[in-house]
This record gives structure tokens, C-alpha cells and sequence, in this order.
């Protein structure tokens, strides 16, 4: 049977510029709908974070406004329940790659709070890559490639075409002008890919060779979709 790994981030904050710590975790939608299309193509789920803790899901996330009304936020609340394989991960540091055959970050603004400077997420991505498995990423989650930046400023994932979120969906956002940096100033001038964006908020994928990225949750779905065809 097919086996993916989710890597979620561990963190319930995002430290911005002044200090202030912005409440968050992953994005909700960005885990959950890749969820249900791995499930109904009859994959099997395991999960891992920093330090093996539960991760936490953005309040934001499973609110009203984020899920098309209270029907919604209840089909959310609902479905994350039910994914109970994201309530129980592994250490990143205990993860082995050969039992599974794809790994899938999704977003939220806890990865930039953890996963950029986590040097297991780190190994892992560099060690996933080489195995020529498919590695995939969506919105913030392009932020733990940041941790596969070596001591000589060289990443596996230097030239690499992909995506994440946009300085303009930041801005969008309304934190843009308090965070510390931003996703795609960082992916552009440290890990020195070509990053590919479209506009904010409308649903893009990028695939070079096997990585696979998405701009925003909107895209969440469709890369999980691009990473089934390919599995297939």
C-alpha cells in the first residue's frame, strides 16, 4: 500500500518582528483536504513533527470565515478529529523514508516559527529528495527547505523551480509589515530557487522533476491531486 508521510510543524505561534507571538499552527485546510485525497486513493497516513509533539491546528482555520460559513467550520472541526494519524507523530528524528513513498508538508504560519531552522527536517528533505522520491510543499511549508541550506549557502534544492506563498498573499494576509522576513524574499535569495508565482489566492502548482509545491491553501488540494497521478 502506498505510504505518505504528513510533516507538520510543532509550533502553536509565530514570533513576529516586534515580539509579539501571532497565535497559529498549521493551516487546517492546507492538511485536511491533502488528507482526504490521499485517503480516497486508499493511502496509508503517518505523521511527524519536531520533537514528536502534537501539532496544532490555527484557530483561524477552523472558524466560519475561513470555511464558507458555520456548516463548514463544522465539516473542518470534524474531519481533523477524525484524522486521528496527525494526532499521533513520530519524531522527525525517528522517521525512516524507506517505509514511505512520498512526504507532504502543509503550510500554516507555525513552519515559519520551527521548521526553517529544524536540522531533521532539514536532513530529511535532503535525504527524501536524493532517494528520488516526491517531495511536496504547500504555502508556508516551503519554509523547512530553508533548513536544507548548508554551512558553503548550497541546498539539493538550489535552482529548483517551485512555489509558496507570496509576498503580495502575505501582505494580503495583513502581517507582511510585522514579520521578521518573508517566504518568498528568503526562498529567492538564500535558497536561490526559481520561484514561480501567480496570482494571490488562485489555486498553482509547481512540479520540477520531484518537487512539488503549491502557492496557497487553495492549492492544496490540486498538488495532493499532481502527487496521486504521480504515484499512480
Amino acid at each position: 500500500m502506498t505510504k505518505i508521510l504528513f510533516v507538520i510543524t510543532a509550533s502553536d505561534h509565530w514570533t513576529l518582528a516586534d515580539g509579539t507571538r501571532q497565535p497559529a499552527g498549521f493551516w487546517a485546510e492546507e492538511a485536511i483536504g491533502p488528507y482526504q485525497v490521499f485517503k480516497e486513493a486508499g493511502y496509508e497516513i503517518a505523521a511527524a513533527t519536531p520533537g514528536g509533539m502534537p501539532p496544532t491546528a490555527d484557530a483561524l482555520s477552523l472558524t466560519p470565515d475561513f470555511n464558507g460559513g458555520e456548516e463548514g467550520a463544522q465539516r473542518m472541526r470534524t474531519a481533523l478529529r477524525e484524522a486521528t494519524e496527525l494526532a499521533h507523530p513520530l519524531r522527525i528524528e525517528d522517521v525512516d523514508i524507506d517505509n514511505y513513498d512520498a512526504v507532504f508538508y502543509p503550510g500554516g504560519w507555525g513552519p515559519m516559527e520551527d521548521l526553517p531552522d529544524d536540522a531533521a527536517s532539514g536532513r530529511l528533505l535532503t535525504d527524501w529528495l536524493a532517494s528520488g522520491k516526491p517531495v511536496s510543499l504547500v504555502c508556508h511549508g516551503p519554509a523547512a527547505l530553508l533548513a536544507t541550506i548548508g554551512p558553503d549557502g548550497t541546498s539539493p534544492f538550489t535552482g529548483y523551480r517551485l512555489t509558496g506563498l507570496s509576498n503580495a498573499e502575505e501582505k494580503q494576509n495583513g502581517l507582511a509589515d510585522r514579520a521578521k522576513w518573508l517566504l518568498q524574499d528568503r526562498l529567492v535569495n538564500e535558497l536561490r530557487a526559481d520561484y514561480r508565482e501567480t496570482d494571490p489566492f488562485t489555486p498553482h502548482v509547481v512540479v520540477d522533476r520531484t518537487l512539488y509545491t503549491g502557492q496557497n491553501p487553495y492549492s492544496a488540494v490540486p498538488l495532493a491531486q499532481e502527487l496521486v497521478q504521480a504515484l499512480s
